[in-house]
């Protein structure tokens, strides 16, 4: 039989990278159950899943993921303690506490990033898990106990992960995060070079996506390559600067597109010298000579002629831009341990989400566990304890993830799969074994193979991952064993239940459409624009710009084709307008009556923009007054006046794009547009 050779089974199909991965999780896990029980832990298992869940294929995953997970587990602990301490003699009192906690947790953890959201989503069902395993404890010390186990036990399974990680290290994520660094250097040339050609096609929107998805990644990288690495850790700065840089480029590509498919009289020789200049930006050991020599083959002549000098200078702000950047990250890569890179300082990208869906998620998560422990106290079921742990590890994890429905249905089908293969496990073979190591004999290559599935089989890999995680659950490895099949059916079911529950929550109340979502999200950036209209905006150029790219990454993985397009759109417009607002603040000139055309400029944005939409009227208008006032100011006699007439230009050429919007993208029928 030809899946029997060994070159197919998951043993033989794996590489080494993938050997190491599941040897180092699979030890973990085991080295967390023996330790547990040498500590005489009473439900050991808890330190094998705590295991499983930190288990990530970098150094600095493991680290970002295991702090998150014991500052929450702290406080999930510190949390049931107060609750089950003092509300459990009045169980309706209990209920609303609990459901308060967990819906209060799931907003926090849709609310934020990273390590914040994952701390809080720990807190909410580590408390879950603790405080309805205590309903029929009566003394408080005894709560203390269970919660204290409880900690340990999550610790235990923390710091073994992290010890595996050490003896078998995965690929370093600093390498990993330079080389995405140089490479997105490179793409950034190539969207340059399609987004610059005068036809449209569908291929310059995923390219624009793809490269501001990327960038954003690269920001997960970069903290995780803080933790891990103290070299990258005092570089952190030139990190976050690199990143904002590359953002800067990506917003420089889209204004010099905007400028060239509104430019009617270009020169002939402009398409061969983009395409000389992009192939010298390649060359690693070019320099601002090399650069300025191309770029006077296409340098303007006409004084008056002032949308060629407004593109020109443009176009050199991106090669000076993209040849700064490369430099930065030359000196990163050859930098030791004690030399530290002091770049111009910026802030962290933003990250900030909706918080209509995350106090929407929160309402969810609430109604779910109130309806829940309702049937609960009703019933009296010995098991409601399981099935309300599942239901509140559901609502908080899966809340926030792009498709909840097809989370919940994967993690039925892990529980159930697991109902019947744990039941088998527990009562045909464990039942009969006395001895740790000999369990660990069988559970160990058992592991090992689940690790390579889930590594061959992408597809399949969430599937994969919640069998590894909640087998220990299921197996219920307790001190001492407890071999029950009526508790164990019981307990089965009340899980499948928990899920269900949650399933039908994630229904009834379902979470936004991506239509509704980008609709707030457009909202959202149109006040962030407004505001930069404002005499002191709160937010800097760096901090808008991020956060304009944040928000349209947050429907990089929808379906709805239309809401992404108008998302992109809308935040490409208002980004390129925005940068040249701050270039219109920061240019100068003695002449008031240049200054007092430059305020008009600005004024005439508060009028065609509202958080509501457009105002066409006053668009049309506004078009018209800035291509007559950019006419004017280029007869000027003063160079002053000329440079304002292109950035007037520039203006004139970002909203230009605005005339595709109705009113806004709420309206029912809409025409597709790339930016």
């Amino acid at each position: 039989m030809s899946f029997l050779e060994w070159h197919r089974t998951p043993w033989g199909k794996a590489s080494g990278g993938q050997w190491r991965y599941a040897l180092r999780n699979s030890l973990a896990m085991c080295l967390a159950l023996w330790i547990a029980f040498v500590l005489q832990l009473d439900e050991p298992y808890w330190a094998l899943t705590s295991a499983a869940v930190v288990s990530f294929p970098t150094v600095g995953g493991v680290i970002s993921k295991s702090i998150g997970r014991i500052f929450g587990s702290l406080m999930g602990a510190m949390a049931s303690l107060i609750i089950a301490g003092h509300c459990l003699s009045d169980p309706w009192l209990f209920t609303l506490s609990i459901a308060f906690w967990l819906g209060f947790c799931t907003y926090i953890s849709n609310h934020y990033q990273n390590n914040v959201s994952y701390a809080f989503a720990l807190a909410g069902y580590t408390a879950a898990i603790i405080a309805f395993s205590t309903v029929n404890v009566t003394d408080t010390l005894e709560i203390f106990d269970i919660a204290q186990a409880r900690v340990c036990e999550v610790i235990t399974g923390i710091l073994c992960g992290g010890l595996m990680m050490m003896i078998l290290p995965s690929t370093s994520d600093g390498e990993t995060l330079l080389i995405s660094l140089r490479r997105m250097q490179l793409r950034l040339l190539e969207h340059a070079a399609m987004l610059w050609q005068p036809e449209i096609s569908l291929r310059m929107r995923t390219s624009h996506e793809g490269v501001i998805g990327q960038i954003l990644t690269m920001n997960v990288l970069r903290i995780q390559a803080f933790w891990s690495h103290y070299r990258l850790r005092r570089q952190n700065n030139i990190l976050n600067y690199m990143l904002h840089q590359q953002l800067r480029i990506t917003s420089v590509i889209s204004s010099l597109r905007r400028m060239l498919l509104n430019w009617p009289d270009q020169p002939a020789n402009l398409a061969p010298v983009l395409d000389q200049l992009l192939k010298e930006l390649h060359n690693p050991d070019t320099d601002k000579y090399r650069l300025a020599h191309i770029l006077q083959l296409i340098a303007p002549h006409d004084p008056a002629d002032y949308r060629h000098r407004a593109f020109f200078l443009r176009l050199r702000h991106f090669c000076w831009l993209y040849l700064r950047c490369s430099r930065w990250l030359q000196r990163l890569e050859s930098a030791t341990p004690a030399y530290e890179i002091k770049p111009p300082r910026v802030t962290a990208l933003a990250r900030h989400t909706d918080s209509y869906e995350a106090a929407y998620n929160g309402l969810r998560t609430f109604l779910s566990i109130l309806i829940g422990c309702a049937f609960w106290i009703g019933t009296q079921w010995d098991s409601g304890s399981s099935a309300l742990t599942m239901t509140a590890i559901s609502c908080v994890l899966y809340s926030s993830t792009p498709s909840p429905t097809k989370s919940v249905a994967n993690l039925l089908k892990a529980v159930s799969l697991l109902s019947v293969f744990c039941f088998l496990i527990k009562f045909g073979l464990m039942i009969q074994i006395d001895d740790f190591w000999l369990f660990c004999a069988f559970l160990f290559p058992v592991l090992v193979t689940m690790q390579m599935i889930k590594l061959q089989h992408p597809p399949y890999a969430p599937l994969w991952g919640q069998l590894i995680v909640f087998m220990g659950s299921f197996l219920a490895v307790t001190n001492p064993p407890s071999y029950d099949y009526q508790s164990f059916i019981n307990d089965s079911i009340s899980k499948i239940v928990g899920v269900l529950l949650a399933g039908l929550a994630f229904q009834l109340l379902r979470p936004s459409s991506d239509k509704r979502k980008s609709r707030r999200i457009i909202r959202a950036l149109r006040r962030d624009f407004i505001d930069q209209l404002s005499r002191k905006p709160q937010q800097n150029e760096c901090q808008f710009e991020s956060r304009i790219y944040h928000r349209i990454s947050q429907l990089n993985q929808s379906q709805d084709q239309e809401a992404r397009i108008w998302l992109l759109r809308w935040g490409v417009v208002l980004l390129n307008c925005s940068h040249i607002i701050w270039q219109l603040r920061e240019w100068q000139t003695r002449s008031d009556p240049l200054s007092a055309v430059r305020d008009v400029c600005i004024h005439c944005l508060k009028g065609i923009m509202t958080e509501k939409g457009v105002q066409h009227s006053s668009l049309d208008a506004t078009l018209q007054e800035l291509q007559r006032m950019s006419n004017v100011l280029a007869q000027h006699p003063e160079q002053a006046a000329r440079d304002l007439a292109g950035l007037i230009w520039r203006l004139y050429c970002s909203l230009q794009q605005l005339k595709q919007a109705i009113s806004p993208p709420e309206a029912a029928a809409m025409t597709p547009a790339t930016s």
